[in-house]
């Protein structure tokens, strides 16, 4: 360019000099003030708190698996891999994701220079002399700011920390969906084993009805028979309702977590037919903090905060910056023969220092609170440990407790199951009343339903351990 070749020959190589002594400078500047990250020191237990000692004790995890091997009902697995394709939250997530890279770039463009230029063109003609000209005029211009005390190192690095903070929360939703889907999906379950027992009591009732009404017109059986078996139908009848309500309510909910209008489910296995491990260790307890995402996201807020003290610290020191500048103007007239063809060149290079005087105490007052912004980061992360282990304990202790109360539950079934058969034929052999038969149906029934729940709170409570672990997350 032409005005470029304007300036002393002596200003060059001393603009040159300069130059490269700042690149070498800035370079080198790797002071940066405030306190460097270190993890906190976590008391992490031995292991968990388990009424079950061999379930916390094995240093692998059942979190470790992948949610395809722990949910094996092919339907199910649909489900999921839908949620987590269409799921409006996870989508949410993923944009805050695109955000906090795009604010890394912002803030990492300021250890770069800033460089801009314009171009400008007149062109006319004069009306009495009717002369032409036309006029070119372009502009260039530089600034650098140099980090020596590490303000904008440590704003990129806080940005940094808050964009894996961001990938972490995604991960937790990735994990809070995946065990959702699947808690209500065996909700579902429940719901319609509940619905498939109470139509059998209701056919079985109704041929119980048929027997006692022919016993009744042959003599045997009284009028109170009769009704007394109607008792366990109407009951039963009263429950279809209810829960064809809570199925189609459950299969809503479901839809919404897929991403879908409310509408129908499709089914796989049972919930008789649903496999359960034959055994869920939980792992070391110092291997959660590194897997669960939502105890990462809480450290990243923690390097996040501890940066930010070093920027506010370092805005009590100069800034310094570069600035350069040239450009050029060129021109054409054919009013007079001397400017028929001329230009003008000219370059620049300075430097600016800015120093804070008097704030009033704004910059005291920014360090104070990015330094209670970073402890109250250091406590919620200590904190959010402290729960983790309690989510994984209570977890483990649930998943014991209603495995035990599923398998005592079964027990009762049977054995009322047996007691409603010998009632039976004690009735039918006038040993007996009606109201034995009725009572032990009732009981029955009853604990149908319960054993139906009990299994249902086992797969949940399965489902919660697998969360509590960190499980689900790790292999998207």
């Amino acid at each position: 360019m032409p005005f470029l070749n304007a300036g002393s020959k002596a200003g060059r190589p001393l603009g040159v000099r300069m130059i490269v002594a700042t690149l070498v400078l800035s370079a080198l500047a790797g002071c940066m003030v405030g306190p460097n990250y270190k993890r906190p020191d976590v008391h992490a237990p031995a292991a968990y708190r388990s009424l079950a000692p061999d379930m916390s004790t094995s240093t692998e995890s059942y979190a470790d698996l992948p949610w395809w091997r722990v949910f094996q009902d092919p339907k199910l697995q649909e489900l999921i891999r839908t949620g987590l394709k269409q799921n409006y939250d996870l989508q949410m997530a993923t944009e805050r994701i695109n955000a906090a890279r795009a604010q890394v770039t912002i803030s990492r463009s300021s250890l770069f220079p800033q460089v801009g230029g314009n171009a400008t063109f007149v062109g006319g003609k004069e009306q009495n002399t009717q002369s032409k000209f036309n006029f070119l005029t372009l502009a260039g211009d530089a600034a650098f700011q140099l980090d020596f005390f590490g303000r904008l190192r440590r704003a990129t690095q806080a940005s940094r920390a808050e964009l894996l903070a961001t990938e972490s929360v995604r991960q937790t939703v990735v994990m809070t969906l995946v065990s959702d889907i699947a808690s209500d999906y065996y909700t579902l379950l429940q719901l319609d084993l509940q619905l498939q027992i109470t139509k059998d009591t209701v056919a079985t009732q109704e041929e119980s009805i048929k027997l006692t009404n022919r016993r009744l017109a042959r003599g045997v059986a009284t009028k109170l028979d009769v009704l007394q078996a109607k008792q366990v139908l109407d009951t039963a009848n009263t429950q279809i309702p209810d829960l064809e309500r809570r199925i189609a309510q459950e299969e809503n909910a479901i839809s919404i977590l897929l991403g879908n209008n409310p509408g129908d489910v499709s089914r796989g296995f049972n919930l008789v037919q649903q496999q359960l491990p034959p055994d869920v260790p939980a792992g070391l307890p110092s291997s959660l903090i590194e897997r669960r995402p939502d105890l990462r996201e809480a450290e990243q807020v923690l390097i996040a905060t501890t940066a930010e003290i070093g920027a506010a610290k370092a805005a009590l020191f100069p800034q310094i910056s570069l600035t350069g500048g040239g450009g050029g103007a060129f021109g054409r007239s054919s009013a007079f023969s001397s400017l028929m063809d001329t230009h003008l060149g000219i370059w620049t290079y300075g430097a600016q220092v800015i120093q804070p005087i008097f704030t009033g105490g704004a910059l005291r007052g920014n360090i104070r609170f990015a330094e209670s912004q970073n402890q109250q980061a250091a406590i919620a992360y200590q904190q959010s440990i402290q729960r983790a282990f309690g989510d994984v304990s209570d977890a483990l202790i649930g998943y014991q407790k209603f495995h035990e109360m599923r398998s005592r539950q079964q027990d009762s079934v049977a054995d009322l199951q047996e007691t409603v058969r010998l009632s039976k034929v004690r009735y039918q052999g006038g040993t007996t009343t009606y109201l034995e038969v009725l009572d032990g149906q009732r009981s029955l029934y009853s604990a149908e339903l319960t054993l139906a729940e009990a299994r249902g709170n086992e797969y949940r409570s399965l489902v919660q351990l697998y969360k509590a672990l960190g499980g689900g997350w790790p292999q998207q």
